[in-house]
């Protein structure tokens, strides 16, 4: 089989596709409410009908790029920040002498550092959401990766796929979990057990998963460095700055609202702080910031072409529509039936809706009144959305960080598509155990 076009050519086709649909697709529109004190805005249940508007034309499409591209301008600061300093932190040699050193401590049983990193970064998604976070450090991954001797798809699963899953499975993600209990009237963190659990069925059996892929194809070890190689003062204190700046800036977004905008001056600051530290003067920082920055432009292109694909969908006045049509086959369903459906059609809709915070917005006021009318209960409601819509970031191409790790790491989608077919099958499987489960003892 041939492979895909590369990262660029997929989202340049995607976003033509999209265009394409909004002259097939008709128009409709949901009627929305802002809260004056808050400023959210909420769908009303029920209002949706069709409209009539103007067309898209040609210029549109091509304005869409730099909409896009602007749209996005805070993550991509952040991921040209965060490249530039991993970049530094990388040529200190620091982050290679600490990773070499944990290698050596293993002596053999490289399936520890799987399972620690894959449960680290899903510690990471389940508690912030964390994923564009990670396009700076796919090479320093894969570097390590090959030092125990697993291949790049590897070290993407224990990193990126495990935040997916993190993020999915996760009792308190405040970008999906408390969103959509927010948008469901339900206490905030209720039913924190039951998610807890299935969030851990679900990661014994996608680190089984990933175990069982690497020891069937393995690689020959690549050393980030010379083993038994003696960590020096310096890169301690410098690795010690890397754990402190993640522990500030966790602690800023889970306790300070921080956006990307902070992240991205807390980690500027590490990449200066570092260069000074490893004596390689401010002339010589600056320089390799900046080098560090042109690895990431890539990847941010991706990046901002996705972003480019929900745009057209709301200029041509069609999301509404796709929203209506993907959950109207659920009315008359049985409870467990329509609890399913309702989680595949989140899954579907994550394909134009590339945002899961933004698809719990649009969707939940939609699916609570119709999940009261079919007997299935809200919290059930909020499962199905999570495993639904959030799981797909491994899958979707709308998925701007997913596009950018695997423009960085050489990888085409298609490759990427038969490696993640299988872990993510099994996350679902474990999203449809918790919902039948849950409709079972009345969640």
């Amino acid at each position: 089989m041939k492979n895909l076009p590369n990262a660029f050519t997929l989202m340049l086709g995607i976003i033509c596709l999209t265009f394409g649909a909004t002259f097939v697709i008709p128009m409709g529109s949901y009627t929305r409410i802002t809260d004056q004190v808050s400023g959210k805005t909420t769908v009303v249940n029920g209002s949706y009908q069709q409209i009539d508007g103007e067309a898209l034309d040609f210029f549109d499409l091509l304005l869409i790029i730099p909409e896009g591209l602007i749209s996005r301008a805070d993550l991509i600061v952040l991921i040209f920040l965060l490249g530039g300093c991993f970049y530094i932190v990388e040529k200190t040699g620091a982050m290679g002498q600490g990773l070499q050193w944990v290698v050596d401590q293993l002596k053999g049983r490289d399936w520890i550092a799987l399972v620690l990193v894959s449960v680290i970064f899903a510690t990471g998604g389940a508690t912030i959401g964390m994923q564009e976070e990670f396009i700076a450090l796919t090479p320093l991954l894969i570097a390590f990766s090959r030092s125990l001797g697993y291949n790049a798809f590897v070290a993407i699963g224990m990193s990126f796929g495990a935040a997916v899953l993190g993020s999915a499975f996760s009792p308190m993600n405040p970008f999906a979990v408390v969103l959509a209990q927010k948008e469901a009237d339900l206490p905030l963190l209720s039913g924190l057990e039951f998610r807890v659990v299935f969030l851990i069925i679900a990661l014994v059996a996608y680190i089984l998963f990933l175990w069982l892929y690497a020891r069937a194809n393995p690689e020959d070890k690549k050393p980030m460095n010379a083993p038994g190689e003696t960590i020096s003062v310096r890169s301690i204190l410098i690795l010690l700055l890397v754990g402190l700046t993640f522990g500030v800036v966790t602690y800023g977004l889970l306790l300070l609202d921080w956006g990307f905008n902070e992240i991205s001056a807390c980690f500027f600051l590490l990449g200066i702080l570092t260069g000074l530290l490893a004596r390689l003067g401010i002339n010589r920082t600056g320089f390799m910031y900046v080098e560090g920055m042109k690895e990431m432009t890539y990847a941010v292109l991706i990046l901002g072409l996705a972003s480019c694909i929900p745009l057209l969908l709301e200029k041509g006045q069609i999301l509404d529509t796709v929203i209506h049509m993907a959950f109207r086959p659920m009315e008359g369903l049985p409870p467990s039936l329509s609890a399913l459906g309702m989680m595949g059609s989140q899954a579907l809709l994550h394909f134009p809706i590339m945002s899961y915070s933004a698809q719990a917005l649009m969707t939940m006021p939609v699916l609570i009144p119709l999940s009261d009318l079919v007997g299935v209960s809200r919290q059930v409601c909020v499962l199905a959305y999570q495993y639904g819509a959030v799981n797909m970031d491994m899958l979707v191409p709308t998925n701007g960080a997913l596009m950018a790790i695997l423009a960085v790491a050489g990888i085409s989608f298609d490759q990427w598509l038969k490696f993640v077919w299988k872990p993510l099958l099994l996350c679902f499987a474990a999203g449809v155990l918790a919902i039948l489960t849950g409709i079972y003892i009345g969640f």
